[in-house]
């Protein structure tokens, strides 16, 4: 086969799967995405049948029951599905981008056999813990232990900020095995049950958007593990983390472009059906422009995610180009469902209108997964290095 034949063949499959995961979400999730967030409500039986389709073994290679995709299927078919509902996005995000990367890249033989496999079928859905209430950006300063007691150890401790803390089966968490003025060298990975004994969930946090994938606290009351649970070596956990949240950055900017491209959506057709003055919304050269310039950034955005997805496939190191790709995206989330609520007027701003939902779930995109301010002191650094 030729090398021509080979790429046929895999834009052919990915021409697939992005198309069946649009229809999926249009169908599935789209009719049900605003009684979602009315009710806080974690839509289980979605993630279900997205577990039976693999879309939670995305990344996952197929030895272990995963799709193995490329990051560019991957980050085109989170767009698809955040285009309909971004709570359920950031879930296949999370899952797939932090603790599928954490165990593929850092995990024993036996760790992946145990976990990969369930985590691809959708029987085991993982999160990732890395924040507390007093180390956000400042990561590396949490606090929260594992201490070495004999053959065992210890966890105490609160994390925050854990997206699907109630509903998940395990965490990938970062935990103090040394000093505090260790820093980043004293923090290791631990793989945590979140049903075992001491291991106490907070309740759902009120949030502004997202409201259909819970945001908790994870509490560990004398949580005891062995050493299988301890990803690769102690004391790494802080860079296993920091390599997987590249991924995880790319993720977040496919699902901030979703939220854009639904704004966009909504305000087009909204503005051909709504009438002022006798004529159509979109008549008038200022909802002309207003709809040019947010058709021309989600442009953007998917277009600097997309060279960073095949780069990150064609050469792996991308830190520098996906805080680029998550930066803007977010940002642009943020403006064109601004652009969208004045579209729509006075019924942008009520909760009857799908473009006041889209408005509240874009402005988490500039916040987790690292700040845009964050963002910018990686992209400074990166060019400082000439990595980008």
């Amino acid at each position: 086969m030729t090398t021509v034949e080979v790429l046929d063949d895999i834009e052919q499959e990915r021409r697939e799967i992005v198309s069946m995961a649009r229809e999926f979400a249009q169908k599935e999730l789209a009719p049900h995405a605003a009684e979602w967030d009315r009710k806080a409500e974690f839509p289980a039986e979605a993630h279900r049948k997205l577990g039976d389709l693999g879309f939670f073994g995305m990344r996952i290679p197929e030895e272990y029951d995963g799709l193995g995709l490329d990051m560019l299927t991957y980050v085109m078919v989170l767009e698809e599905i955040a285009r309909a509902d971004a709570g359920v996005a950031i879930s296949l995000s999370v899952h797939n981008s932090l603790p599928a990367h954490m165990l593929c890249e850092n995990g024993s033989p036996e760790q992946k056999e145990r976990w990969l496999k369930p985590m691809a079928r959708g029987d085991v859905l993982a999160v990732f813990s890395l924040s507390e209430a007093g180390s956000g950006s400042d990561a590396q300063s949490l606090r929260a232990t594992a201490t070495r007691d004999g053959d065992e150890w210890v966890l105490n401790g609160e994390k925050a900020w854990v997206t699907n803390g109630d509903t998940a089966d395990i965490a990938l968490t970062m935990l103090r095995t040394g000093d505090v003025g260790d820093d980043a060298r004293g923090i290791s990975c631990f793989v945590v049950p979140l049903h075992r004994e001491g291991v106490i969930p907070g309740k759902p946090e009120d949030k502004l958007g997202l409201r259909d994938s819970h945001t908790t606290t994870l509490a560990f009351n004398d949580v005891r593990l062995t050493d299988e649970h301890l990803l690769g070596e102690e004391g790494m956990g802080f860079s296993y983390a920091m390599a997987a949240l590249d991924r995880g950055r790319m993720g977040v900017a496919a699902q901030a472009i979703g939220i854009a491209a639904a704004a966009l959506d909504h305000s087009i057709r909204y503005s051909g059906e709504r009438r002022q003055f006798n004529k159509a919304l979109r008549e008038f050269q200022a909802i002309q422009f207003k709809l040019a310039d947010m058709a021309t950034r989600v442009a953007a955005a998917r277009a600097l995610l997309h060279e960073v997805a095949r780069e990150y496939d064609a050469r792996g190191n991308t830190t520098t180009r996906a805080s680029m790709a998550k930066l803007f995206a977010s940002e642009t989330a943020m403006w064109v469902t601004t652009e969208a609520v004045q579209i729509f007027g006075g019924y942008g701003y009520m909760r009857d209108y799908p473009v006041e939902r889209l408005f509240r779930d874009a402005k988490v995109t500039e916040i987790y997964e690292g700040t845009s301010e964050i963002q910018r002191v990686v992209i400074a650094r990166g060019l400082s290095g000439s990595s980008a």
